[in-house]
């Protein structure tokens, strides 16, 4: 089984159609036609059902696509696991990002592993939670970060940090006449909120301190960053709720923030790996996630 067939069936099994995955290829339809053709005279089996109108996966293309991600991935880690013994680290980590995490938080922690650990290099991939916990029970990453807990059998979740909830709000706003703001209030105006396939964690948080009023929130726009959501209230088109240190590194002057009244919400970030013996690097590593980087460095 060759890479590049397993590139090009992946290209049509994400585009359902064959021209489009040509061209996002970069080579022509007859080509990747062929690719797909030995692909399945290799495994003995059809993995797209055609017609004139339309192509879909069988369904031992939809397994296989559940896999050909996987096999990409932990190619990648191997270059990169090479690139870290190139440089000089004898040991690596393979860490997943999702939800966002908040880069003061993480970049005084990672500041620490180095300075600990110098020989033990950190491979760092921003994912989506569900890809994460897939990952993470396929081997594919030796632990990650994300604001849910919620993962299931055969995995851990521990509380590596805490951020307090704030609202973000943009300068000159009539709501900065309160020195903490009731939510109710909050609500009078409308949220960016972020995209639950992105920020699944996240938004289950959010969802939470929601659920202590009798009001419906009025959701101006979902984003899949951090800075498109912090940019909408900067240029005053909503509100936003998220951890202190988020408006903290927001450049924009035009961005300010206001703790809630009568509740004083957290953003909990944990450390996600399997429950299983870990090794000894990566105990260190889970040793100094949980002991808390409780302040980003100034």
């Amino acid at each position: 089984m060759e890479l590049r067939h397993l590139r090009c069936f992946l290209a049509v099994a994400e585009e359902l159609h064959f021209a489009r995955a040509a061209e996002r290829l970069h080579i022509e339809q007859s080509p990747l036609s062929r690719a797909i053709k030995d692909l399945e005279e290799e495994l003995g089996v059809r993995l797209f059902i055609r017609n004139s109108r339309s192509t879909r996966l069988s369904r031992a293309g939809q397994v296989l696509k559940e896999h050909v991600p996987r096999i990409f991935t932990a190619l990648q880690q191997a270059r990169e696991g090479a690139k870290a013994v190139a440089a000089g680290y004898d040991g690596q980590l393979r860490i997943a990002l999702s939800d966002g995490i908040t880069p003061p938080r993480l970049s005084a922690f990672l500041a620490k592993c180095r300075d600990d650990d110098p020989e033990v290099g950190i491979n760092l991939a921003e994912i989506p939670l569900s890809q994460q916990i897939e990952g993470l029970r396929a081997d594919l990453y030796d632990a990650g970060f994300a604001q849910l807990d919620d993962v299931g059998d055969g995995l851990l979740a521990e509380p590596a940090w805490h951020d307090p909830l704030v609202v973000a709000v943009p300068a000159k706003h009539p709501l900065l006449t309160h020195k903490r703001i009731p939510l109710e209030e909050v609500l009078r105006y409308p949220l960016a909120m972020g995209d639950p396939h992105v920020f699944e964690g996240y938004c289950r948080q959010i969802a939470r301190v929601l659920r202590t009023v009798d009001v419906e929130p009025l959701v101006a726009e979902e984003v899949a960053s951090l800075d498109l959501m912090l940019t909408l209230v900067s240029a005053g088109y909503a509100l936003a709720l998220v951890g202190a240190s988020q408006v903290a590194v927001c450049r924009s002057p035009d961005v300010t923030s206001r703790p809630l009244a009568g509740i004083s919400p957290v953003l909990t970030t944990y450390l996600l790996r399997a429950d299983t013996v870990p090794s000894e690097p990566l105990s260190r590593f889970v040793e100094r996630a949980i002991s808390g980087v409780s302040s980003p460095r100034r």
